[in-house]
């Protein structure tokens, strides 16, 4: 039987602070709310046959760096949500809500992702998403699966699972 091997980092700096809502069945809509998340990233594949390891620590660590800092003290907003209007005017973002005024944001402190909705399980895979192509462009060949965590507070985790080769 053939070994697998796996590696996983989750620092406390590899963590953020941001704000978000999400919208609910039917006509809901959370009230804009805060979040301490965390980020966990595992990886699986072969070892390196000159180093014996899947993945060096060091090179995951410098990977989800900028893109933790990228989201760190911003409001989080899916740019593909049906129920959502955005709307720039100036230096604002305007938010609406099935056609009702939401929020009004300074465009500055924002983050368009490209989901539908700000869970903890489409954050993760954004993030599983990015980490996977960097992790490709360095040439991570013996890689198979990678797993992302998004923690948004201790205990309560969304995860995303992807595959690295076809």
């Amino acid at each position: 039987m053939a070994h697998r091997f796996r590696v996983t980092v989750t620092k406390e700096y590899l963590s953020f602070a941001a704000a978000h809502f999400i919208t609910l069945a039917g006509h809901q809509c959370e009230s804009l709310h805060g979040h301490n998340y965390r980020i966990g990233v595992t990886v699986e594949g072969d070892l390196d046959p000159e180093c014996a390891f899947v993945v060096d620590f060091g090179v995951l660590k410098r990977i989800l760096a900028p893109h933790v800092k990228a989201v760190d003290h911003r409001v989080l907003l899916p740019r593909h949500n049906p129920k959502l209007e955005l709307s720039e005017e100036g230096d604002r973002l305007n938010v609406r809500y099935l056609g009702e005024a939401r929020f009004v944001f300074p465009r500055s402190n924002c983050v368009l992702l490209p989901i539908a909705n700000t869970t903890a399980e489409l954050l993760a895979e954004y993030f599983a998403e990015r980490v996977r192509e960097d992790l490709t462009r360095e040439g991570a060949a013996r890689l198979d699966t990678l797993e992302l965590e998004v923690e948004e507070s201790p205990g309560q985790s969304g995860f995303c699972r992807l595959g690295f080769r076809s």
